[in-house]
């Protein structure tokens, strides 16, 4: 997937991305937050902006307070 700083991704996008990663590769919480951190940010906070960022660090607190998921 090919992401740029062009737009701001929401939290929403965020939230649905760790569910389909966690629930397709049968992970854990914390395992799906390091693979997307990778996977879209390359373990740089400053790749996609600070604003989606922050909107990653949002959707990972409500994720990981969601029950039901694996």
């Amino acid at each position: 997937m090919i992401l740029n700083k062009g737009g701001q991704l929401s939290p929403a996008y965020f939230l649905s991305y760790l569910e389909l990663v966690m629930n397709s590769r049968q992970c854990s919480r914390a395992e799906a937050y390091e693979i997307v951190f990778i996977r879209l940010f390359d373990q740089d906070k400053n790749k996609l902006g600070p604003d989606s960022y922050l909107a990653f660090e949002t959707a990972y607190m409500k994720f990981s307070k969601k029950s039901g998921s694996l």
